[in-house]
């Protein structure tokens, strides 16, 4: 298993240069104590940007650090783990994957040949079953758009599932790991960290980047409402910027998912077809978002599927 994976990284690796190189580590800003934050660019997960899109994070305790988050190919996970390094010595124990979405694990790959033991890598209890669906998504993705090759055992699966919830102690610090129905996808997973009580909530929230709907539509509202209720500090969205006006963070996002879920009763009930509704729910509304050229029209196709048989 070493060998292949070291061979794995010899072939991801030649697109960004010699691993013997040094890497640049990710800019991350300390969003309160001992809780980092690199922001990814609001642009659609590419080569334009090497796949530095989604949020990232990483938490320090007094034993080790848990990485919330990997990013969108191999290169960034290994500037994440620069960025990790460059903070603090102590070494990373947890990588956590919100939900399994290319932009947000890929860079898992960067975190397997840590020395002296590759990290637990811990996810909601139906990320294993996501990625064996969309591995070969997955890899065909990174081949088309970054030319590069993924093996196998580039493709993290979690080592530690999460049905509901689980506690995790870095050592003085605990974060608190939920697992919640479908809403963003049907394997979103948050982490809170109860020492400062930041939520990274992942695309569970989108801030400016639209909203993305995978999972289901109702659900989102419903685990929305959830959410509302909790005590947050500080939210980490999955894209976006970071924010200390809770719950009024989620109000932009909860008034689109509402108005997507009107939008598309409307259309069902005057019988619309999909594409009538496509080309007609919720534009005003898209309107408010970046990136809604590329994601709106494909969640009214993801509302009408889920609400056609609705009663």
């Amino acid at each position: 298993m070493r060998s292949a994976w070291v061979a794995c990284l010899a072939g991801v690796w030649w697109h960004f240069g010699s691993l013997a190189q040094p890497i640049a580590p990710l800019e991350v800003t300390e969003v309160a104590q001992g809780v980092f934050v690199h922001q990814g660019r609001i642009e659609d997960w590419g080569p334009q940007n090497g796949g530095d899109v989604a949020n990232l994070g990483f938490v320090v305790g007094r034993r080790c650090v848990a990485v919330i988050d990997s990013g969108g190919t191999p290169a960034i996970g290994s500037a994440l783990r620069a960025a990790v390094a460059r903070t603090t010595e102590l070494p990373v124990c947890y990588v956590i994957n919100t939900h399994s979405h290319p932009d947000h694990l890929l860079g898992n790959a960067a975190f397997l040949s840590q020395a002296p033991v590759a990290p637990v890598f811990v996810g909601h209890a139906r990320l294993g079953a996501a990625l064996s669906a969309r591995e070969r998504h997955l890899r065909n993705a990174m081949q088309r758009d970054f030319g590069i090759t993924l093996a196998a055992e580039a493709i993290v699966h979690p080592t530690l599932a999460v049905p509901r919830q689980l506690e995790i102690d870095l050592g003085g610090r605990v974060l608190q790991l939920q697992a919640w129905p479908t809403s963003h996808t049907d394997h979103d997973l948050t982490v809170f960290d109860t020492l400062t009580r930041t939520m990274f909530l992942s695309d569970l929230l989108f801030v400016d980047h639209s909203p993305v709907l995978d999972g289901s539509l109702r659900g989102w509202l419903e685990t929305t409402a959830a959410l509302r209720l909790m005590q947050v500090a500080i939210a980490v969205p999955g894209h976006g910027s970071p924010s200390r006006d809770w719950p009024r963070s989620l109000d932009a996002q909860t008034l689109y998912l509402q108005s997507l879920l009107k939008g598309t009763r409307g259309a069902l009930r005057q019988k619309a077809t999909l594409q009538q509704a496509v080309d007609t729910v919720g534009l005003a509304e898209a309107g408010a978002w970046r990136l809604a050229e590329q994601f709106h029209r494909r969640n009214v196709t993801a509302a009408y599927a889920e609400l056609e048989w609705e009663e």
